[in-house]
């Protein structure tokens, strides 16, 4: 098979075609290596190729292969890993100058499992700083672009990995979702992104933004290719206190079984209206006539509190990033400022800390500070926790009802490369239908559901499902998914424009 042919294989088909001996894991990863000389300069996916790393990895393999070893399902698959995950010996910078150069001790648990599951990990992808953003463009090392169109954000703060996967130069990738990180970037893109139940997959060793809320998941091309990573980074460790000790759902059996008959479900009134893109909503309303075609029944529903969720994140996430953050001294790793002999340990930190942070992080800590200061905190971050309850309450509500709940995963399309830069409210109105589900600890997916007809770029179908019941959305987007691809004849992703 030509380079060409083996990038738009999909996760599944690689492995089986590794497994059978038809492919080389080396092939493979020397088709998706050329593809990134050959386009990211333009789209700037990746900080850092670890190009001998994942060669390493990919000969493993192809001697266990050979050896006569069993293969995992994803054994030699590419994989695109946002810069948020520690690393043993690779770069980890999380889109920030106050990281450069730190190349971390140890692996994270969802990268121990990647490697011991031979998944090659081709490089660490751009990310908003510290994941404070929905457009990548807070990364300190520069925008990443949407290879729809290059002049248009990729979302964010997972805008690297998203990208990665819509310009085929990999096949599956990483991402976390605090507000939507995953979600977003996946709708903009027409890509597949979900983000887990809180606790499923380990946050020990994720360079942490918002401790409550921080859910690192899978991102992909395909509902399957998710399914299948998701299995693997997914369960139980004893490493992170937030990790729940349940069974892993079964959402490759689900993908793979994918139907909608006779499910309940829900759309919420307050995901949409003022300020929704009328392509978006005219594709998800579609979306609810086809599943209704598949055997849906469609409940709407009313959740008065979600429309309070952006307020309340904006100051439950900047409240934790400003305590989290603080670890960045200049005194114990990463970048040192003004230590001269002139400056006091407090000099050098303050000193450090200006050049470090970027404009976005310094905002979320100002007013995260702010929120958490005497006098202020029962007003502001406390009043933030109770809308959260009402928020958890509200979905309980609705589930008693439904079995899962639909609505577009963004208000509008793409937007163009600093449109929204100057205007902070407007770039957290990006967040709006994902927030929710992120202050509630619930699992929600983005699969793409068509174009929007004034622009022609990607929309994102969300569902969102009860807490450890993650293989519902599986079963949901896979039977979506199968529709689509039977009603057009081939996937979404394949009209992206050549890079």
């Amino acid at each position: 098979m030509t380079d060409s042919n083996i990038i738009k294989l999909t996760a599944a088909q690689i492995a089986e075609k590794i497994a059978s001996g038809e492919l080389t894991a080396v092939q493979v990863t020397e088709a998706h290596l050329a593809r990134i000389e050959a386009v990211d300069e333009k789209v700037h996916a990746f900080l850092h190729v670890d190009r001998e790393g994942a060669l390493a990895q990919a000969r493993a393999v192809d001697a266990k292969r050979e050896r006569g070893e069993k293969l995992g399902p994803l054994a030699g698959v590419p994989l695109a890993l946002k810069d948020i995950f520690t690393t043993e010996g690779v770069p980890t910078t999380v889109g920030s100058k106050i990281l450069e150069g730190w190349i971390p001790p140890y692996d994270a648990t969802l990268t121990k499992r990647l490697k011991a599951a031979d998944v090659v990990i081709l490089g660490k992808t751009n990310m908003d700083e510290f994941a404070m953003g929905s457009s990548t463009e807070n990364s300190a090392y520069g925008p990443t672009g949407n290879p729809w169109d290059l002049t248009r954000i990729p979302g964010g703060s997972g805008g690297g990995s998203s990208a990665a996967l819509a310009a085929y130069e990999a096949p599956l990738a990483i991402g976390t979702d605090t507000g939507g990180s995953i979600r977003q970037p996946a709708a903009v893109t027409g890509t597949v992104g979900v983000k887990p139940t809180y606790g499923a997959v380990s946050r020990y060793g994720m360079v942490a933004f918002s401790s409550s809320l921080d859910q690192g998941g899978p991102c992909a091309r395909t509902v399957l290719d998710a399914a299948l990573l998701h299995e693997v980074i997914a369960g139980h460790d004893p490493l992170d206190s937030t990790s729940i000790d349940a069974p892993v759902p079964p959402v490759v059996e689900a993908a793979r079984n994918g139907s909608v008959q006779g499910m309940r479900v829900g759309v919420v009134k307050q995901f949409r209206g003022e300020g929704y893109q009328a392509g978006v909503i005219q594709r998800f309303d579609e979306s609810v006539e086809l599943l209704k075609e598949l055997g849906a029944e469609i409940v709407e529903l009313d959740c008065p509190s979600f429309d309070l969720a952006l307020s309340a994140y904006y100051l439950i996430a900047p409240s934790e990033c400003s305590s989290n953050l603080a670890r960045f001294d200049g005194l114990r790793y990463g970048a040192r400022t003004g230590d001269d002999g002139t400056h006091s340990a407090e000099e050098v930190t303050s000193l450090t800390r200006e050049a470090g942070f970027g404009p976005e992080v310094k905002r979320r800590i100002m007013l995260g500070t702010y929120a958490l200061s005497s006098g202020y905190y029962d007003a502001y971050y406390g009043s933030a926790q109770k809308v959260r309850t009402l928020i958890t309450q509200d979905f309980e509500k609705a589930f008693e009802q439904v079995d899962v709940i639909v609505s577009p995963t963004t208000p509008t399309t793409a937007f163009p490369i600093g449109e929204r830069a100057d205007d902070p409210m407007a770039m957290y109105l990006a967040d709006l239908c994902t927030i929710p589900t992120n202050l509630a600890g619930n699992a929600a997916m983005s699969l793409p559901c068509g174009l929007a007809p004034e622009d022609n770029l990607p929309v994102g179908l969300q569902i969102i499902a009860p807490a450890l019941k993650d293989d519902r959305l599986y079963k949901v987007g896979a039977a979506v998914e199968a529709a689509f691809v039977e009603k057009w004849g081939h996937p979404l992703l394949e009209e992206a424009p050549s890079l």
